[in-house]
Formats: structure tokens, sequence, C-alpha cells
């Protein structure tokens, strides 16, 4: 055959697969002396770790029905310039097998800056399927992930930016008023993830998931918060006696709370009611704490609740991320001795606490705490029931947790 012609022909055929519109005929046509596919494929592989991209991208369009020749088809075409071929490969490719993590890096490396949400879109891909089975990725794509990762760093703000420009051009440019479009843009842009409710013991189906709620959706806390400076004050006399012990302890005849801060001091309570009744000696010596949590809507469950307690953390104590018992209950910290540095974390969300000011969190979404500050951090802290929940709902609720309880004590 005139080599010419051979030329010729193969830069037509290569033209019209970087069209998509080679027919199987022609794939069968990439060079006249093909024995099989095997043979093809070992030939192609040759030629491109020689440097030989052009004899390369022939023998794997002429068998590009084959799949291990769609990725190095890719590369071939990419080293040739041929951004238009390697698109081709890398989409029949991952049609095949959409979790491809290479043809998902070089699809996102083909679109570049060109394209900055389609790139995203496969680096975003290839990261999540290279998480999912790290194991059967390479040592050798460990860098283009990285790079990937990179990418998507600086292509969130860009992105956010757009959003917020689109935003403030139809007059919406105040954030502080609307927290719920601002945390959905973090979690567009990818500066947030999204945490669901886990509870480890008990699930009610159909609640809003949210993270920390709008101090505004309960009107009684302000009268809870206006008593801080009192309960400030039985606080310290508290703290002078030897009324605290760790938050978490072990039980008899129970396993142990796989917890690692069991049993140690440096996350302490000291109960005001506990088990659904005061506790005698801390309740009547904190008569203003007792009287703001009045107002509180505690659930009032027999040997259960009101629960209700000062809770203490040293300098340099973090507890681990876990979660809550119940989905059905609200946690709420009056912070009243906050020093710098002590923060809590709940879902993608951290607040630091600043006394007087209270924290209303959902405990059954991943929750963390730490106080790298210099001095004591100590909130009052106690449940309430959620507000969504309606009054016969938290009837029905009461007498099953109720039950519940008899259960386990009578096992």
């Amino acid at each position: 055959m005139d080599r010419g012609f051979r030329i010729l022909s193969h830069r037509r055929r290569s033209h019209r697969f970087s069209q998509g519109l080679l027919t199987g005929k022609e794939r069968g046509m990439a060079d006249f002396e093909a024995i099989d596919t095997a043979q093809v494929l070992e030939e192609g592989l040759a030629a491109l770790r020689c440097g030989d991209a052009r004899l390369a991208q022939a023998r794997f369009i002429g068998i590009a029905d084959d799949p291990r020749a769609l990725f190095p088809l890719a590369q071939a075409c990419r080293s040739l310039g041929d951004t238009a071929g390697a698109q081709v490969a890398l989409g029949r490719l991952l049609a095949r097998q959409p979790g491809h993590v290479a043809a998902l890096l070089m699809s996102g490396d083909l679109l570049g800056d060109g394209d900055v949400r389609a790139a995203s879109a496969f680096y975003q891909a290839a990261l999540a399927n290279a998480n999912a089975n790290p194991a059967a990725v390479p040592a050798t794509l460990h860098p283009d992930l990285h790079r990937a990762r990179a990418y998507l760093e600086n292509a969130g703000p860009l992105y956010e930016a757009h959003l917020h420009a689109r935003l403030e051009s139809a007059g919406i440019a105040d954030m502080a008023g609307l927290p719920r479009v601002a945390h959905a843009i973090d979690l567009l842009t990818g500066k947030a993830e999204i945490f669901l409710q886990r509870p480890s013991s008990f699930y009610f189906p159909g609640l809003p998931q949210m993270e920390f709620f709008p101090r505004t959706m309960f009107p009684w806390l302000e009268a809870v918060e206006a008593a801080s400076a009192a309960m400030l004050g039985e606080l310290q006399a508290v703290l002078a006696g030897d009324a605290f012990a760790p938050y978490v302890e072990t039980h008899a005849g129970r396993p142990p709370a796989p917890n690692p801060l069991r049993d140690d001091p440096r996350w302490s309570a000291c109960y005001l009611w506990k088990a659904g009744a005061p506790v005698p000696g801390i309740a009547d010596r904190c008569p203003a704490t007792m009287t703001a949590l009045a107002s509180a809507p505690m659930p009032i469950i027999p040997e259960r609740s009101p629960m209700a307690l000062f809770s203490k953390l040293t300098p340099g104590t973090h507890i681990q991320p876990h979660h809550g018992l119940l989905n059905t209950r609200l946690i709420v910290h009056v912070p009243l001795i906050a020093p710098p540095g002590a923060a809590l974390r709940v879902g993608s969300q951290t607040r630091e606490w600043r006394v007087g000011e209270a924290l209303v969190f959902d405990d059954s979404i991943e929750h963390e705490a730490w106080n790298r500050g210099t001095s004591d951090r100590t909130v009052l802290l106690f449940e309430i029931w959620r507000p969504e929940l309606s009054a016969d709902e938290r009837a029905a609720l009461t007498v099953l947790f109720g039950a519940v309880g008899a259960f386990v004590d009578e096992g």
C-alpha cells in the first residue's frame, strides 16, 4: 500500500473519529496488516511508550470498539493536540465505566479553564470515586488527584463570587438576613458538607435538618439569658464544692461508652435535673437557675426528663465528633464562663460560646467541641422539645420513651 495514501487515509479516519463519525468498517481499517486486537493493542501501547503518538493513535482507532484501547487512545490524541478526539474516546470509555478515575481526571484536564463548571464536575466525580475505593487507585494518579483538589479549591471562590454577583444584581446583597440561602451556597460551592440527623438511639422522621436554630424561634429564651449573671453566681458557689463528676461515666451492668473522655474529669458535669427529678443539694442552691429553666419547654418524662446540668470543659480538652441519642429534642447551651478559643461545631457550622448568648442545636447531627483557651469553659446545658412536634406527638413520645425506659429497667 502506498505510504502517502496510508497517511492520508489515517488522517481522514482520525478526523472522522474526532467528530464521532467513524464507522465500524473504518475502525477495522486502521492498519491493513493488523492481525488481531491483542496484537494491535500491544503495538499501540508500545508506540505510546516510545513517544510515537501518531502511530499509537492509528493503532487504537482501529480497535476503538475495545474498551481497553479507549484511554490510551485519548492519551495519544491529547499528545497530538487532538482535544476533540481525546474527548470522544473518554466519552465512550465513561459511558461504559462511569467510575474510571483516570478518564474523569483527563476529562477535567481537557476542559481546563474553558468550562470551569464542567471541569469541576469531572474532578469532583474523580475524587468521589477515588475516595469510594482508594485501594483501586494507583499511586501514579495521586498527584493528579491532588491537583484536582487544588483546582476545586481555586474554582470554588470564582463560582461563589459569580453567584453572589447575580444575587446583588437582583438587589439581594445582604446574606445576614438569609442564613439558609447562605448555607445553601456554601454547600453548592463545596465550602460546607451536608450533615444529617443520625441519632444513636431513636429517629423520628420528617423533622427539618437544621444544625443551629435561630434564637428568635424561642421567645422564652430571652428570660433565660437575662438570668445569666445570677446563674453565674450560683455556678461559682457550686464550683467551690465537689459537685462535678465526669460527664461520661461507666455504669455497672452496661457496656462502657466508646468515648475517649469516659470517666475523665476534663469533661465534667454538675446536674440540677437528672432522670426527671431535681438533684438534692444542687437544685436548692441554684434558685435563679431553676426558675429560668422553668420557662423552657423541657420534656417531662418520668425517670428520664427534665435533664439540666452545668457542663465544664478544661483547657486543652477536645470532645470528639459524635451523635446524640434522639432527634426529637434540641440542646440548649447558655454560656456562663466562655474563654476565647472555646467553640462548638455542629455539622458544617462552628460557633464560639459567648457569655449570656444561648446556642440551640440538634445534637443528633454530628458535633464536637473544644476548649483551646487558658481557663475552664462552663455552660448551662438542658434539653427541650423540638418546636416542630405537635402536642399530640409530644404526648405519644412521652409514653413511648417511658415504655422504653421501663423495658430497659425490667430487662
